[in-house]
């Protein structure tokens, strides 16, 4: 079963009066399908369809819902009727093949309702009439005011921009007004054999209208009486005191459930100035170490400022240790060298000393036997030998010297 939106009417699902307005516009229209040939664009769940079919001689109902025309069909069998899903603005039929089509509470419901109009117009046959209805736009938007526009509805109509889009396509429109309206109604307590009716006499207000109907066609029509349609002879008065009160009891059902509203919304009001004054009291206590940290920032930003100018000042240390001792260490690689070459100078000195020496000591030991002879040549030489040793021990007695035998550099000198 489609699932029912306020939209799509569906038997046994919606209120009397609802159902009643649906339903009189094809007990009006069924005047006008006898032995017709008609056609139903956008049927909706097929109650409507099934109702002309009890008087025309075919009717073809379709939808753009595969759903509702399922439901239509497992519903609705009658030998002159049949079912079909289609658009209302493309309908699949040959032009000129029906008597009468109807289009009830569809037009408001489409982006392109010129298209519906024109395929309307295009589909009746010679003499055909084209039945259509719609909500006044401005009575609409009065009863809708609070719960807002109809979400289903795409454009609404004023009557003067119904008839000025009916006439466009049309050279023949009848518009009739759909109203609830009041009646007394005398019923015989056996069977009625007729029905009379007698209409006061009203002007039309097409502003205050509930709905427009308009019969239109190609050709021009005879007449458009006043037509009434009395769904119940019941005693309405007595139905609506009863509706009365039952409303009376869902007030008063709602007025306990407002009063237990207010009390919830007095205890939540409550609840909510607690919580606003802990919220505030919190808000506070951010603020006051929202100062705190900012203090702690611009403390912490001072420390860093200060630890950036020691670091500074302690690279430039580091960078002036490192030129000392890089200046250090250039000054020992030339004293080193210094030593080096000392050493060297004072080492072939004293090999050249040490062979002088060995050449003396030969030639003592050579001139021995002649020592005696030559004791003045070797008291001489013995002076001689005297200033050497003193020189030697001089050098020896040099901080030159005792660096290099510090850095391991240098022949060793031992006294004799």
């Amino acid at each position: 079963m489609p699932e029912f939106t306020g939209e799509r009417v569906l038997p046994g699902h919606v209120n009397a009066d609802l159902w009643n307005e649906h339903f009189a516009r094809y007990a009006f229209a069924s005047r006008l399908a006898r032995n017709r040939r008609v056609l139903e664009a956008a049927c909706g769940t097929g109650y409507g369809s099934a109702e002309l079919a009890q008087v025309a001689r075919s009717v073809v109902a379709t939808d753009i819902s595969e759903e509702a025309v399922q439901f239509a069909r497992e519903r609705y069998q009658q030998p002159n009727l049949r079912f079909e899903t289609a658009s209302a603005t493309a309908l699949p039929y040959p032009d000129g093949g029906f008597d009468l089509v109807v289009a009830f509470e569809v037009i408001e419901h489409l982006e392109d309702w010129k298209a519906l109009l024109s395929e309307a117009r295009r589909l009746l046959a010679p003499g055909g009439q084209f039945v259509v209805s719609t909500p006044n736009r401005l009575y609409y938007e009065e009863t809708r005011r609070q719960s807002g526009p109809n979400p289903f509805h795409v454009h609404e109509f004023t009557y003067e921009e119904f008839r000025a889009e009916l006439a466009a396509f049309f050279p023949h429109v009848s518009l009739f007004e759909q109203n609830h309206a009041e009646a007394i109604v005398f019923e015989p307590v056996e069977q009625a054999t007729a029905s009379e009716v007698r209409a006061g006499k009203s002007a039309g207000d097409p502003s205050s209208a509930h709905f427009f109907l308009a019969v239109c066609a190609a050709s021009p029509q005879t007449g458009a009486p006043r037509y009434v349609f009395l769904p119940s002879t019941s005693n309405v008065l007595r139905e609506r005191e009863q509706h009365i009160g039952k409303l009376e009891g869902e007030v008063t059902t709602k007025s306990q459930w407002l009063e237990k509203s207010l009390t919830d919304h007095q205890e939540l009001l409550t609840h909510h100035r607690a919580l606003k004054q802990e919220l505030e009291t919190r808000n506070e206590w951010a603020r006051k170490l929202n100062t705190e940290l900012d203090a702690a920032n611009q403390r912490v930003a001072v420390v860093q400022r200060e630890l950036a100018a020691e670091q500074a000042a302690a690279r430039e240390t580091v960078s002036a240790y490192e030129a000392k001792l890089a200046e250090l260490h250039t000054e020992l690689a030339d004293r080193t060298k210094w030593a080096r070459d000392t050493e060297t100078r004072l080492t072939a000195e004293l090999d050249a000393r040490a062979q002088e020496l060995g050449a003396c000591v030969e030639a003592l030991h050579a001139a021995e036997a002649e020592l005696e002879k030559r004791t003045g040549w070797a008291q001489s030489l013995d002076a001689r030998n005297h200033q050497l040793t003193a020189r030697v021990h001089t050098i020896a007695a040099s901080r030159w010297y005792r660096l290099g035998r510090t850095l391991g550099l240098g022949p060793e000198i031992r006294d004799s």
